[in-house]
């Protein structure tokens, strides 16, 4: 996806490559999101997807290449970059030892939110219910719930997020797609991987397979 020539794009990649273990896993890579955008990788396994995450996260350098928000590059300041994301990875950073509704307030508490914020995590994703429970009872589908409900909880104005929907029920997924759709109306960026079809009205698609070194 491209911004128009009199609107500068929020968040940009420039002629990205990634190496990892020593092998180039992509390479000569370009995209940019406007505000309210979203990107939806996709390839095979091996193609690079959580790479690419990673290292929109800053939590891998460039081969080569630059990422920028708004035109400065995200190097020049990593912390501002932190926080404007929320990055859900392939594990759910949930705490086993505390209950449902204490692993958001932890998030929620380092972020500055309130406790609205709270309640209305664990209502978009059915964790009501839960809230007392300790984490380590939760099932899968119940663990990346949560894990959802972090990222919603903290206002961030970037989503990254690898493979969303797994362990996710049909009305779990429904749950996703809108809070996609919230926070892409509010002015929100999301990138996101998934080998399942999920419904973003308007996304552009990124095909890993493509940039294959």
């Amino acid at each position: 996806m491209t911004a128009s020539a009199t609107s500068p794009a929020a968040f940009t990649g420039h002629d990205l490559a990634c190496r990892r273990g020593g092998r180039v896993v992509f390479e000569g890579l370009d995209f940019a999101l406007q505000p309210g955008q979203a990107l939806v990788l996709v390839g095979p396994n091996g193609s690079g997807k959580s790479s690419l995450l990673r290292l929109m996260a800053g939590l891998l350098p460039p081969f080569l290449g630059e990422l920028r928000w708004q035109g400065a590059p995200v190097g020049a300041d990593a912390e501002a970059h932190r926080g404007r994301l929320a990055y859900l990875g392939h594990l759910d950073a949930v705490k086993p030892a505390l209950g449902v509704a204490e692993n958001l307030r932890f998030w929620i508490d380092l972020a500055g939110g309130d406790a609205q914020a709270l309640k209305a995590a664990l209502d978009r994703f059915n964790l009501a219910e839960l809230a007392q429970m300790p984490a380590r009872y939760l099932s899968a589908g119940q663990r990346r719930r949560l894990a959802l409900a972090r990222v919603v909880a903290v206002p961030r104005a970037l989503w990254l997020l690898d493979e969303p929907s797994t362990g996710l029920d049909q009305r779990s997924v429904a749950a996703l797609e809108q809070a996609i759709a919230d926070h892409r109306r509010s002015g929100g960026i999301v990138v996101a991987s998934t080998h399942v079809p999920l419904a973003l009205a308007g996304a552009g698609s990124l095909d890993l397979a493509g940039y294959d070194a």
